[in-house]
């Protein structure tokens, strides 16, 4: 049993292994390509996890890999139970599962469970009339006297949220693309069938599961319009923004539903679910998702994913939704994924960008929650500005110029400087690789012992050792202008984080400082003065 299998082994028998865990986001397509055709699949992965397991991680989390027409690239399914040919077979997922299980790594899944492709067998069929088998497993409507959609309801990448469809001649809800068509969540039969999906994965060896947009898997079945969202002072770049979205998602029915998810999960044991939950106020949404035990075990905020700049009274307002108390859900923190622009593009210049990575990963490290990093993430990738006529992303091309591309941070991951498109594949990759990436690559940062990827490593593996950080409690000492401090506590061990949001320099000192001794620290602290983008962590004598 090699080492890190060992701590992950360990770790297992004194707490739950995903309380407090360390995630690593994998977008299959961006991370290694095995067979030169420009795409990654899930041999490449198989063949770079050693590189994730020496992170410090305890598990890796894969976006969809899914039989698709790839219209939203895997987020429209055409058979949950399948492996896209472009990603490779069944027979290359369990290869990927039994090495990562071999280096201590969970896996984590997405699952997709609001809607399916246009060109799924059920949507098929569903379409074909009105009385087949699944002629209500998917959210169909009349249209109104005069012809138009049975509602006023929008869709998130633009246009209204109603598709007329002559087979039956009604109208079909699609949420995102009309591509994907959306599941009637309501339907128990809906409900088996996405169940069965899921058993189907964990039989295979799964850890866990990503619940995709889940807060949109059941709609008002009163088709009432949505209301109009007040007035706002920020650019509108699509229809969906006009209104608040209390009738086309968000159904109270839907805690209910994952109850039976999570009553599927405790079967096989030592399983972690967690709810992506999007929206501009999703906390009341997260807490329902996973209260008391009996539905997700977590929820993933979007609090820092979209944020424009990283500030104190952001890191304060996101982790004071989660209080330590009886009932409340366990929270899940990201910087980055596959759906936001790279954090050092959004939150800093590029004079800044080194320091600031550095306290980034610091200040991650030391929330309370899990925590998820995105691949490249521990390399500082910065966004790529792809052309318009390189552009993949539908929301992106479908919103041109108003819609960042979610395409930027989707880039082939970096491994070697020096190889053909920097060591992803041998052709042409799907997308570009990033312009000032090959001075990012793995290979380059392997080789200097102050890389961001090596602190990466120190601090990873520091917190997986540490109590306080994986499953303490969290206070707020203070939260003003760029300075953060707050304090991390279980029975015997208590951090103090102390961290400058900022490019000057601040003072700061606890109350007897004598007592605090350092045990951490990015860039530049002497005596508890901090320089610009400095921070520690301080263990209590």
């Amino acid at each position: 049993m090699n080492e890190l299998a060992s701590i992950a082994r360990a770790d297992a028998t004194t707490r739950e292994w995903w309380r407090g865990a360390a995630i690593y986001q994998i977008y299959p397509r961006s991370f290694a390509d095995s067979n030169g055709d420009g795409i990654g699949d899930l041999a490449g992965i198989t063949a770079h996890l050693d590189h994730v397991a020496s992170l410090g991680v305890d598990g890796v989390w894969l976006s969809p890999f899914f039989t698709s027409p790839m219209a939203d690239f895997g987020y429209d399914v055409a058979d949950y139970c399948d492996v896209d040919p472009i990603f490779g077979t069944l027979a290359d997922f369990d290869a990927l599962i039994a090495r990562a299980h071999a280096l201590g790594l969970r896996v984590i899944i997405d699952q997709v469970y609001s809607h399916t492709s246009d060109a799924h067998a059920w949507f098929t069929e569903s379409r074909a009339d009105r009385t087949n088998a699944r002629a209500d497993w998917y959210v169909w409507a009349d249209a109104k006297p005069d012809g138009s959609p049975p509602t006023n309801w929008q869709s998130v990448f633009g246009g209204p949220a109603w598709t007329w469809d002559a087979r039956r001649g009604q109208y079909y809800m699609h949420n995102f693309l009309s591509a994907q068509p959306q599941l009637n969540g309501h339907n128990p039969a809906v409900q088996d069938a996405l169940l069965a999906t899921a058993r189907f994965w964990l039989d295979r060896g799964v850890d866990g599961f990503r619940i995709d947009a889940i807060n949109f898997a059941m709609h008002d079945p009163e088709m009432r319009d949505n209301p109009p969202a007040p007035p706002s002072n920020g650019v509108r770049t699509r229809p969906f923004d006009f209104q608040l979205h209390v009738h086309n998602q968000s159904h109270p029915d839907i805690p209910g539903f994952l109850e039976r998810v999570r009553d599927l999960t405790d079967r096989y044991g030592a399983r972690f679910t967690v709810a992506e939950v999007g929206g501009p106020a999703p906390e009341a949404e997260m807490h329902a998702f996973t209260a008391d035990q009996r539905r997700l075990n977590s929820a993933y905020g979007f609090n820092f994913l979209y944020a424009d700049t990283l500030t104190p009274a952001l890191v304060r307002d996101a982790v004071e939704q989660w209080p330590d108390t009886p009932g409340t859900g366990w929270p899940s923190w990201a910087f980055e994924n596959h759906d936001a622009p790279r954090a050092l593009s959004r939150w800093v210049g590029p004079e800044h960008r080194e320091a600031f990575g550095r306290l980034k990963v610091l200040l991650l490290t030391c929330l309370r929650g899990n925590i998820f990093l995105y691949q490249g993430e521990e390399l500082g990738l910065t966004q790529v500005d792809i052309p318009f006529d390189r552009l993949r992303d539908p929301e992106a091309i479908a919103n041109w110029p108003l819609t960042l591309s979610r395409d930027g941070a989707r880039t082939p991951m970096p491994w070697t400087a020096d190889a053909p498109q920097l060591g992803f594949s041998t052709t042409e990759p799907w997308l570009p690789v990033g312009a000032d990436h090959a001075a990012l690559a793995v290979d380059r940062q392997e080789a200097t012992a102050d890389s961001l990827l090596a602190l990466t490593r120190h601090l990873l593996h520091w917190r997986r050792a540490s109590d306080a950080l994986l499953t303490g409690t969290m206070r707020i000492v203070e939260a003003a202008g760029p300075l953060l401090v707050f304090e991390r506590e279980v029975p015997g061990q208590r951090l103090l984080c102390v961290f400058n949001i900022g490019d000057g320099e601040i003072a700061w000192r606890p109350d007897q400082p004598e007592r605090w001794r350092v045990i951490e620290q990015v860039n530049d602290v002497t005596d508890w003065c901090f320089g610009a983008f400095a921070a520690l962590v301080a263990e209590r004598a």
